[in-house]
């Protein structure tokens, strides 16, 4: 096996539609906020535990900033087919699969790599070749980055697993992590691998890098990152070419860079559509949909009292209407916003477009959607004026600053806004739910962070975009693990989205 393995040791306000305003006197209303006390790991039990580390504390020092941009490959023949593929090299590219490299390609045409690393296998090479083509500099092979290695399991198909090898096969379903054949912990050698390749993609000289792999190897390449351990596998889900970013910045005393998951697992298709995750049916869902951009807060001071009551800007308006065509594809049964304007605009678009779903020709019948405001999903005005990134905040926390002082509350109260989406998913193994969470970015983040059970300083590890959207599936139901189809989704945005790279030429901050 491996030598150095890990080891793995609200209810809601009353429904209502209508509009926060400023109360009576002009001052603005208070969030409310619990009494939960904020606790972190140290260092030595982050070492002996599936607890995880701080983002970024397993890899090498930089020199300068870096993103990395990681694609899994297009559908293969073996994953038509349902077979168990590993590190095989039998399975090549589908004509969709193909078609998937494609869309990838012109979706990544416009940002200027400096080096593509890729793993040898046929499926992934044959990927990167169609990404790459046109670009000057050779393709970076690492046999580092081939798929997990499965052993005797690789080449069955699904039901030949779990008919031959029974009570293996459901461990290798159920905890992966502690998951054992041949002599092999395949999970664990897998995250070694993942820090390995860390070490030579870090290495290179360029400043935006391409790394094309597959499914787990990816996982495993966003785990270690951000510092999880391999308790962590299908928690951050990889689909066939679903594109991955990652930023890293040096620091300033040399040390272990920052890391931030820009975004996770941008698919070529709708990430709403699929009712699967991972190859587990699931019927319990949250989406967060972050509000759509304001007016600015010069424009909101002649009229309001504080940057609570901005209401959306037309780009705004526009990404909240594209995300309610988005969400047409689910029959959504509940929306909880903030009682802030732009978050209530944005959950009434997508109420009313769910609402005349027969007119719009996606259902027979109307759709009934219950909208409720939830004052734990409010923020201070102080992160909606974004004079300081959510990085420097919790980076200065030792300080005790204001703003530390305003995370931490609004870090509290989402304990209980997490708790409340959880209680409207209901414990109903019969009924399909779908959730829909609207608020500013940031208390998104600290949803995130709920979900994967990470402490309050990894809200700086990742990112989420006004008008996106992420996604969280419960294939247990919502007493078990919520699993991270994607986070920052922009691309239903169309020619108002966010690029999912973007030139790094005299950009010397991402």
């Amino acid at each position: 096996g491996s030598k150095n393995p890990d080891h793995p040791c609200c209810s809601s306000l009353p429904p209502r539609r209508c509009r926060r305003r400023p109360p009576a006197g002009g001052a603005p209303r208070p969030a409310s906020a619990s009494s939960t006390c904020v606790s972190c790991s140290s260092v030595g039990e982050l070492e002996t535990s599936a607890s995880p580390r701080r983002a970024g504390a397993s890899l090498p020092p930089l020199g300068q900033a870096k993103r990395v941009v990681l694609v899994r490959h297009g559908q293969s023949t073996w994953n038509a087919e349902g077979r168990i593929q590993g590190s095989s090299d039998a399975s090549v590219l589908t004509p969709k699969g193909e078609a998937q490299a494609e869309t990838s390609r012109q979706m990544l045409l416009s940002d200027s790599f400096d080096a593509c690393f890729t793993s040898p296998l046929a499926r992934s090479r044959r990927t990167a070749e169609i990404i790459w083509e046109g670009r000057d500099d050779a393709l970076i092979p690492d046999s580092d980055l081939r798929e997990i290695d499965l052993y005797s399991f690789q080449g069955l198909l699904k039901h030949e697993g779990k008919e031959r090898y029974g009570v293996l096969y459901r461990q290798w379903l159920k905890n992966a992590a502690n998951f054992s054949i041949d002599g092999h912990y395949p999970v664990r050698e897998l995250w070694d691998r993942a820090r390995s390749c860390w070490e030579r993609i870090l290495a290179h000289q360029g400043k935006s890098v391409l790394v094309v792999a597959h499914n787990a190897v990816n996982q495993a390449l966003v785990a270690t990152s951000l510092g999880l351990s391999v308790e962590y596998f299908r928690i951050l889900l990889q689909s066939n070419c679903g594109v991955s970013v990652l930023d890293f910045t040096p620091q300033a005393c040399g040390g272990h860079p920052t890391v931030c998951l820009n975004r996770l697992n941008q698919t070529p298709n709708s990430p709403v559509a699929s009712g699967s995750s991972g190859g587990r049916k699931t019927s319990k869902r949250i989406i967060l949909a972050c509000q759509g951009t304001t007016q600015s807060s010069s424009e909101v001071r002649a009229f309001t009292c504080g940057m609570g009551y901005a209401p959306l800007n037309m780009l705004g308006t526009i990404q909240s209407q594209k995300t309610a065509e988005l969400l047409l594809d689910l029959k959504v049964n509940s929306i909880l916003c903030s009682p802030q304007v732009a978050a209530v605009d944005t959950a009434t678009a997508i109420c009313e477009v769910q609402e005349a779903a027969d007119c719009l020709g996606a259902d027979c019948v109307p759709r009934y959607v219950e909208m409720k405001n939830l004052m734990e999903l409010e923020i201070d005005d102080a992160f909606q004026a974004k004079q300081k990134s959510l990085g420097e905040i919790v980076q200065s926390g030792w300080l005790g600053s204001m703003e530390y002082k305003l995370l931490e509350r609004l870090w509290a109260q989402s304990k209980d806004a997490w708790q409340a989406l959880l209680n409207e998913l209901r414990d109903d193994a019969a009924s399909d739910r779908v959730v829909v969470a609207v608020g500013h970015p940031a208390i998104h983040l600290t949803l995130i962070c709920r979900c994967l059970d990470l402490p309050i300083e990894y809200m700086s590890s990742f990112h989420l975009d006004d008008g996106s959207i992420s996604v969280i599936d419960f294939p247990d139901g919502p007493k078990g693990r919520g699993v991270i189809r994607c986070t920052n989704y922009t691309a239903h945005l169309g020619r108002w989205s966010i690029p999912i790279t973007r030139p790094t030429e005299n950009d010397e901050e991402f």
